[in-house]
């Protein structure tokens, strides 16, 4: 006897994904309209930096753009799945389908998974308004930024890491796997896009740590040289 075909192409095969229908709009159209979105919404920013703050160094507008993209990412992206995680298998707007895409690397997202859940809602309610913060502080050169800087890196990397390693060990240590066996679901979806929220975070964590630590290094420098006087 034949065995019925899945209703979903999500792995495990056999999860719940309620309502599910296929997307509509190719691959291809779904990742040219995410892209042209981020590129006026970053082109938009610099411009609008480069006119109210036309000293501003440029590897601080940088830091800007790539704050302003994360917090949008996490507060509207993010936000979309926290607000439909229940019927995401049915969703065929942008963000629903383009959510279904990347599933096919975490099918977490298409379960309403404990964990991915509470932590994209700590997410878009802590650190996408705090990477927001960190991009007005840093437009503002204000002394603060740093702090806030150090606070958001380290909750993306330990985020990044955590989904990471729950991921990896339900599949290699459980034999359970919520990613297609295609590689480049891997590769692509669930590794490289995942470690750009990685590399760049560590960056910025560096540049808190030193530009903190040499601070204090001339305060107390400055306190010394007021002692000897």
């Amino acid at each position: 006897m034949q065995e019925p075909s899945p209703s979903h192409p999500y792995y495990p095969l056999d999860a719940a994904i309620e309502g599910y229908v296929p997307n509509t709009t190719p691959v291809l159209e779904l990742l040219i309209s995410a892209g042209g979105a981020c590129f006026i919404l970053l082109s938009t920013v610099f411009a609008l930096v480069s006119y109210v703050r036309p000293t501003l160094r440029m590897a601080d507008r940088v830091a800007i753009l790539w704050f302003v993209l994360s917090g949008s990412l996490h507060c509207f992206f993010e936000g979309y799945f926290v607000i439909h995680h229940a019927h995401m298998g049915s969703a065929q707007d942008l963000f629903g389908q383009l959510w279904k895409e990347y599933a096919l690397s975490d099918s977490r997202y298409m379960t309403s998974d404990t964990l991915v859940l509470c932590m994209e809602t700590m997410t878009v309610l802590l650190w996408g308004p705090l990477c927001f913060v960190v991009a007005a502080l840093t437009a503002a050169r204000h002394s603060l930024r740093h702090p806030f800087q150090l606070l958001v890196c380290m909750s993306h990397l330990y985020g990044d890491t955590l989904y990471y390693a729950t991921s990896l060990v339900d599949d290699y240590a459980k034999g359970q796997p919520y990613c297609r066996p295609e590689r480049y679901y891997f590769w692509l979806y669930y590794f490289f896009m995942n470690f750009i929220w990685i590399v760049v975070p560590a960056y910025y964590l560096y540049d808190s740590v030193t530009t903190i630590s040499a601070a204090l290094k001339r305060n107390e420098e400055s306190a010394e040289e007021r002692k000897a006087q």
